[in-house]
C-alpha cells in the first residue's frame, strides 16, 4: 500500500466534512501535512477517474462528483495501489524447480490475498470513514 491511498482517503474525507464539500488543494495539503503538489497529483487522479470535479475561479476548488457513500475504499485502492501486493521476485534459475516456479506460486497466493483485501475494503465507504472520524472527536 502506498501513501497515495491514504492521501486520497484523507482528501475525500475532508471534502465530505465540509458543508459545501469544496476545498482547494492548499487547504487539503495543510490538513494532510504534505506538499500541495503531492495532493494535486492525488486529486488529479481522483478527478480523472470521476470521483471529483473542479470549480475554477474565486471560491473554486475540488468538489465531489458523486456521493461519499458511493465511494468504497476498494475503489480508491484499485485506483492508487492495484497490484501492490504482487510479489517482486528475482530472476531465478529456470533449471531449479523452486526457481522455475516461485514467481507463479507466489503470484497466485498474493493475488488471492488482494482479492480478500478487496472484499474487506468494499465494506467501507468514504461516508463511513467520515462517521468514524466524527466519533473520535
Amino acid at each position: 500500500m502506498n501513501s497515495d491511498f491514504t492521501l486520497a482517503i484523507h482528501s475525500l474525507s475532508l471534502l465530505a466534512l465540509r458543508p459545501d464539500r469544496m476545498a482547494t488543494s492548499d487547504v487539503i495539503s495543510v490538513s494532510a501535512g504534505v506538499h500541495p503538489v503531492r495532493i494535486r497529483k492525488v486529486l488529479s487522479l481522483l478527478k480523472k477517474n470521476g470521483f471529483l470535479q473542479t470549480k475554477e475561479g474565486t471560491g473554486g476548488g475540488f468538489i465531489f462528483a458523486s456521493e461519499p457513500s458511493d465511494i468504497t475504499l476498494w475503489d480508491i485502492y484499485k485506483l492508487t495501489c492495484d497490484g501492490a501486493l504482487k510479489p517482486k521476485c528475482t530472476e531465478s534459475s529456470e533449471e531449479c524447480i523452486v526457481g522455475a516456479n516461485m514467481h507463479n506460486v507466489l503470484f497466485s497466493i498474493f493475488l488471492g490475498a488482494e482479492e480478500h483485501l478487496g472484499e474487506y475494503l468494499k465494506n467501507y465507504t468514504i461516508k463511513e470513514i467520515v462517521d468514524l472520524v466524527n466519533m473520535r472527536q
